[in-house]
């Protein structure tokens, strides 16, 4: 009896020390949408993320859980091996999808594998961290006097910082440069973008009120075809974009001390008010 007993407080063990390594988080949400002129509609959405850990090694799966399947939505995987960070994202896209980018559209469509894996060096170069991918890209990054800095074999520079209370993104990517600023005046937070989208956060009695303004989006026939694997050198590519009318909302949320949050948002866009409850875990 008594090595029963010491075989199950073993087993009761083992087990509670690998649940304790594993995270589950995810989030819910029920939304209604009067649609403007157009009929209703009711939408939902849930999705649940789980991390485990066994040392330094982190393996992170998601997963999208409404509707008639639950989906696979990304898995990755990293470890630190001495001075190398080694991260794999194993899960493919193929993503053939149009998404909202500025007010526009870009097809994302390809059946390529967007799989890859990065290997990170924290080299004595001052302060800086070199990594390259499997693709061959050489990128190197670091934080100096409060100011990060990312530059790449790909063409692609980041620069992003707090100068005198605003902070500063600049984007270089194949010679286009992007920016944005964010700051606080009198409680209000503002963020203004390069492509003329403004955004204003106020705090109002327990609610927060966000006013944005999206900017009008010209159609542009022509893209650039990236690697055939869809990583590396332009990756991708870019994409036609179509055109876009400018538009503006203003989003209304509120938290609960039930754990949820109500949101209300209008959108000039198509005259609609959507009302949303949701929350995360």
């Amino acid at each position: 009896m008594k090595k029963l007993i010491a075989l199950f407080a073993v087993s009761a063990m083992a087990s509670t020390s690998a649940m304790a390594a594993i995270a589950l988080s995810g989030t819910a949400s029920v939304s209604y949408d009067d649609n403007g002129s157009l009929p209703s509609g009711t939408s939902y959405d849930a999705d649940l993320s789980v991390v485990g850990t066994a040392g330094t090694t982190t393996v992170t799966i998601g997963m999208d859980v409404n509707g008639a399947n639950a989906a696979i939505t990304g898995a990755a995987m990293a470890t630190t091996i001495g001075p190398v960070t080694v991260a794999a994202d194993m899960f493919d896209e193929a993503s053939k999808a149009t998404t909202q980018v500025g007010g526009g559209q870009r097809f994302e469509g390809s059946a390529a594998d967007d799989t890859g894996v990065t290997i990170s060096v924290d080299a004595p170069i001052g302060d800086a961290t070199v990594a390259v991918d499997d693709s061959g890209v050489l990128t190197v990054s670091g934080t100096w006097s409060g100011i990060t800095m990312s530059s790449s074999t790909g063409d692609l520079t980041t620069v992003a910082g707090s100068i005198a209370g605003m902070d500063v993104s600049v984007t270089n990517d194949g010679g286009a440069t992007t920016w944005s600023l964010g700051t606080t005046v009198s409680g209000v937070a503002l963020t203004l973008a390069s492509s003329q989208a403004i955004s204003a956060t106020f705090g109002l009695a327990g609610n927060t009120m966000v006013v944005s303004s999206v900017p009008a989006v010209a159609a542009n026939a022509t893209g650039t075809a990236g690697a055939s694997t869809g990583i590396g050198v332009n990756g991708y590519g870019t994409f036609p974009t179509a055109s876009a009318a400018s538009y503006s909302t203003v989003a209304i949320s509120r938290s609960l001390t039930s754990g949820a949050t109500l949101a209300a948002t209008y959108s000039t866009k198509d005259d609609s008010l959507t009302l949303k409850a949701s929350v995360a875990f």
